[in-house]
């Protein structure tokens, strides 16, 4: 007999019984992976996990006026600026976004650098392509991961590394041999041993050619592009991209009066112009300086047909004459 207000639950079925471990011969339950932020890329392209400072690494640290010291990891060494000292040891252990204070009360945030970072700050002997027209360039010319390229003016190595950490493998030509050396030890120290096995350097002339052929793609930084267009003719692949940076229009015009003689087609030629803006609350407007004219950047692609070459008068067809319009420009990096 049933009490009032009671009521009667059917039997529970016979898998509700089961025991809720598993069993044995099951493997383990999935965990769901989710996507922490202490995840991301390293400079070299692979993901992992971000760990703390290390001796011997680069960081960057930035003061409360956006400037940045670029710092080699060294126990026992003490960074110096006029506001007091910031000793390694106290960076060596941190994590990227911590902030340090120096013995004058100067603070400090550290982050490890990026490409754009070291460009600017990196040891130079050539004057660089600064990152306002690195990464256009690296549009421009396709890089894509196994190109083979053929660079030639590596100065510095500004291109170089841009290159490289895009996948690409460079023959590079240079004829000064201690910017070939510099180079070479930015690439390391920046990229490591695996961009380094993908970066051969010659000490070279590119004016008077090269032996290498199918290339994907020929990059140049140097006073008279023009004369290395005729080479880069018979080395690249069809549909093989040329690109040339110049300082002056005048080197613009004579390598794209070239280029089009020696069977390269949608030749074009870019500036690229880096305005920023000033944005705090309700004042929104254009910064009273930006940085406007470095070079020019010209590209083209090479057709399957190519023509016999027909230059004018104003055009020298010999591309080993030296027609130099700005001999004071030195090949940048």
């Amino acid at each position: 007999m049933l009490r009032r207000g009671l009521c009667v639950l059917p039997p529970r079925r016979a898998r509700d019984h089961a025991p809720t471990r598993t069993p044995r011969s099951a493997p383990p339950p999935r965990r769901r992976q989710h996507r922490h932020n202490h995840r991301s890329f390293d400079r070299r392209g692979a993901r992992t996990v971000i760990r703390p400072f290390q001796p011997g690494e680069r960081a960057m640290l930035i003061d409360r006026k956006k400037r940045r010291y670029l710092v080699a990891l060294t126990p026992g060494a003490e960074f110096h600026t006029h506001a007091g000292f910031v000793p390694h040891d106290e960076v060596i252990g941190q994590s990227e976004g911590a902030t340090l204070r120096s013995t004058r009360g100067g603070t400090y945030t550290v982050f490890r650098p990026t490409l754009s970072d070291f460009v600017i700050e990196m040891p130079r002997g050539a004057q660089v392509i600064y990152p306002k027209d690195l990464g256009p360039m690296l549009m421009l010319a396709d890089i894509f991961p196994g190109a083979r390229v053929l660079e030639s003016g590596i100065g510095s190595g500004a291109l170089s590394m841009t290159m490289l950490r895009a996948g690409a493998v460079i023959h590079g030509y240079e004829m000064r041999d201690d910017f070939a050396r510099r180079a070479q030890r930015n690439v390391a120290d920046f990229l490591g041993d695996e961009a380094m096995s993908r970066y051969h350097v010659e000490l070279r002339d590119c004016y008077e050619g090269t032996e290498l052929r199918d290339l994907d793609r020929v990059v140049l930084d140097l006073p008279e592009p023009w004369r290395v267009v005729p080479h880069a003719a018979k080395a690249l692949r069809p549909g093989g991209i040329i690109v040339a940076y110049t300082p002056s229009i005048l080197q613009a015009v004579q390598t794209r009066q070239i280029l089009e003689a020696y069977g390269f087609d949608l030749a074009g030629t870019v500036e690229v112009l880096n305005r920023t803006w000033h944005i705090e609350g309700a004042s929104v407007r254009p910064d009273h300086r930006m940085v406007a004219h470095t070079g020019f950047l010209t590209h083209a692609r090479l057709l399957s047909e190519r023509p016999t070459p027909q230059l004018d008068a104003d055009a020298d067809a010999d591309a080993d004459a030296d027609t130099s319009l700005d001999p004071a420009v030195e090949a940048d990096g």
